[in-house]
């Protein structure tokens, strides 16, 4: 395939560093107070996001000057390892509970997410599977149902950690690249009326989140268990108004917001610097998701197309949920907002995956 590379686009690459430079201001003021707490030191959470930051920004200038079609040679054994590393975690004394679920491998303070390998290993492999020129995802059984099959297995190893809220993002972003792929509308919302019951059926199963369901829709019919979470966070919106309390000056962050340099972080940043700085954040978020579609509608083939759309789609659903978490609209799931909150794996593979979006767009027409 004849291909003319370029530099990267710029509208691409701009939101990315101040998404991130914004994230290592608000990692450092919303972490400070639990950080001198628990650790002696206010800078303690800053210094190892700049540390992960470091380098998720190597790898990103990586992956961001390499042909992306080398890529699709490791799709394979990516995955492979991606689910190897999902049964790993399961297993007692090999993998880490954290926050009352077994999702990382790892020493003391140091681990990995595994699930968090998978989102980007699962759009990987579909990239190069539904990008194979004489696929048909219009037929149902031999074209719709073996990538539903992956995505669906994946989906259930991350659930036995349990991670819905990582879970959600990748099964999110595949459907999504699935759908991009041409799979039939009457096929997917079937196929979506028995994921609805099985959604249903696995909140059911877990009183935990049976009761962030009831949390959501009446938080303060439990203020001090289920709803705490949803009712802190939205004092820490209100106040904020329009131009916020000024940078470092928030309350919640006293051991009111549980953990609010990582899910929680967007009502921190709400409080500290309003709804504008609310709203600047939300617009460079548009901003990236614009140019990212704007390269996967661009491309040569229809491997990168689909790489693009996954990377996008991820990043989107993310935002989404924890977004509508943080403002009460959706129940509490437990996922970071992409480059803004405190994360080692999660920033890391964001960075890489980013990278790979810049690569894309050296490509675009």
């Amino acid at each position: 395939m004849n291909k003319s590379r370029h530099a990267p686009d710029i509208w691409l690459l701009l939101p990315i560093l101040a998404l991130l430079a914004i994230g290592m201001v608000m990692v450092y003021s919303a972490g400070s107070v639990l950080g001198f707490r628990n650790y002696g030191d206010s800078f303690y959470f800053v210094k190892r996001q700049l540390l992960f930051a470091g380098l998720g920004l190597i790898a990103m200038f990586i992956t961001a000057n390499t042909d992306y079609v080398v890529l699709k040679k490791f799709a394979r054994p990516a995955l492979i390892v991606c689910f190897v590393l999902l049964v790993l975690v399961l297993v007692p004394g090999i993998g880490v509970v954290r926050g009352g679920a077994r999702s990382w491998l790892g020493i003391s303070s140091f681990g990995i997410q595994p699930s968090e390998f998978m989102k980007m290993g699962m759009i990987l492999f579909l990239a190069k599977w539904l990008g194979t020129e004489d696929y048909d995802i219009s037929s149902f059984t031999r074209g719709l149902l073996p990538p539903l099959a992956l995505i669906g297995s994946a989906f259930a190893l991350i659930m036995l950690q349990p991670d819905l809220g990582t879970g959600t993002v990748m099964f999110g972003a595949a459907l999504m690249m699935v759908f991009t792929a041409g799979a039939r509308m009457k096929h997917l919302l079937s196929l979506g009326a028995l994921g609805v019951a099985g959604f249903a059926g696995l909140i059911a199963a877990a009183p935990y989140r049976l009761q962030r369901i009831t949390a959501f829709l009446d938080p303060w019919s439990d203020p001090l268990g289920a709803g705490y979470q949803i009712i802190q966070s939205l004092y820490a919106i209100g106040p904020g108004g329009l131009g916020g309390l000024g940078l470092g000056m928030s309350r919640q962050k006293y051991s009111y917001v549980p953990e609010p340099q990582t899910d929680f972080i967007f009502s921190i940043l709400a409080e500290e610097l309003g709804f504008i700085g609310g709203l600047a954040v939300l617009l460079l978020f548009l901003i990236l998701i614009w140019r990212g579609m704007k390269v996967a509608m661009s491309l040569p083939d229809r491997f990168g197309s689909y790489l693009a759309v996954g990377i996008v789609c991820m990043v989107a659903v993310q935002v989404i949920i924890n977004i509508g978490v943080v403002i009460g609209l959706m129940p509490v799931t437990g996922i970071t907002l992409p480059l803004i909150s405190y994360g080692g794996s999660s920033l890391t593979l964001m960075l890489t995956a980013l990278g790979i979006l810049l690569n894309l767009s050296r490509y675009a027409r």
